[in-house]
């Protein structure tokens, strides 16, 4: 019964669908048809050319920007809905391109570190299991792992800087400041998310690395301490400004009623405000722990660059490698398997990207669907 309710109702979305193709072909004259099937043949020709790298590409492209010239000026509510489509399904296609690309570009080295478990072999085991970055000496090596575990060192630090500190910002610009020194202060917040990340990477390298090894007798600049804090510092402005939207967005009527029973405004804080905008606060921290897993430039420059691991594992006052730099240092001279490589460290760091934003996404709805729609 339930399938075949299921079915009906498939059926009539899709009836609807041509219900509704059919009133936009009888509303429609034929110049404004003509004009659309024109365009749409202009962008799937130009697609096809992009892909197949041809020379002719520019030819559909051409009569696209004519033909939607012309339609803007005869017929521009279709042509603006066309366009909106097209960008759209552009923007979609982009991604599956990029996803697609980096995926395929590493499947070589991926065949290459394959191993066997139980008789079965496993392909990419090895880059996952073996602690040696090799690619000069024979035989050649891949392992992600030191690369990893510089990652993680640095996005545990980074956390460990740009949540406490980004989510009492936002406590105190929503619930504590003045209207007038909050105006001040988001704009100024706001800022620093502007700035290169490579004039912090050489802020940092100029200033707390030499400091940090004269403090710690480190050997050697770059520590995965102070990587973190900087990328953590980076990461401040995008942890403010979606909690502090999170915490603005609880009920102003939940705060009254919580101060209205004898409460302090610290404990409406921390018992009302703060457990009502989690989910948007944890959003927050996931976002800032994207922006710190996926920084280079910072790494990139504070950091020594040798693809092995710290010893011990858990030495913060060290610094060798993350993925992100790893690609930086090395895409400019790479070919062949250790080009391969690189790819390889790019899907990490895109799927690894892709979690914590989908996993903030769906924090966030949490939080929407918690307070109504209302944010």
């Amino acid at each position: 019964m339930a399938q075949a309710t299921s079915e009906e109702t498939g059926v009539e979305a899709l009836g609807h669908l041509v219900r509704r193709f059919r009133n936009f072909v009888e509303e429609t004259d034929r110049e404004a048809l003509a004009v659309v099937g024109v365009m749409s043949a202009a962008l799937v020709a130009a697609f096809a050319g992009f892909l197949l790298v041809s020379s002719y590409t520019v030819a559909p492209v051409a009569v696209f920007l004519v033909t939607a010239s012309y339609g803007w000026l005869r017929h521009q509510g279709l042509t603006a809905r066309l366009l909106t489509l097209t960008m759209t399904v552009s923007t979609i296609l982009i991604l599956i391109l990029i996803t697609a690309f980096i995926f395929v570009e590493a499947v070589p080295v991926v065949f290459y570190e394959s191993a066997t478990v139980f008789g079965i072999e496993i392909p990419g085991l090895r880059m996952f299991i073996q602690p040696e970055w090799d690619a000069v000496s024979s035989p050649i090596r891949y392992s992600m792992v030191p690369m990893i575990h510089g990652t993680v060192m640095v996005t545990l630090v980074a956390t460990a800087v740009a949540a406490p500190l980004g989510v009492a910002a936002a406590l105190f610009l929503s619930e504590i400041a003045p209207r007038t020194v909050r105006e001040l202060v988001k704009p100024g917040v706001e800022i620093l998310a502007g700035i290169p990340s490579i004039v912090y990477g050489f802020i940092g390298f100029t200033v707390l690395s030499p400091w940090a090894s004269d403090q710690f007798d480190i050997l050697g600049q770059g520590t995965y301490l102070f990587v973190g804090v900087v990328v953590g510092l980076m990461a401040l402005p995008t942890v403010v400004s979606v909690a502090e939207d999170a915490l603005n967005s609880v009920p102003e009527s939940m705060k009254s009623g919580s101060l209205a029973v004898g409460t302090t405004d610290w404990q409406t804080m921390t018992s009302i405000t703060l457990p009502a905008a989690f989910s948007g606060v944890s959003a927050a921290v996931l976002l800032g722990v994207g922006r710190a897993i996926g920084e280079t430039m910072a790494a990139t420059v504070m950091l020594r660059g040798v693809p092995k691991l710290t010893d011990p594992l858990y030495n913060v006052f060290y610094g060798q490698e993350t993925l992100t730099s790893l690609i930086a240092r090395n895409y400019g001279e790479a070919d062949g398997l250790q080009m391969d490589a690189l790819f390889v460290a790019g899907v990490i760091l895109f799927v690894t990207v892709l979690v914590i934003s989908v996993g903030s996404q769906y924090v966030e709805w949490r939080m929407r669907k918690k307070f109504g729609g209302d944010v």
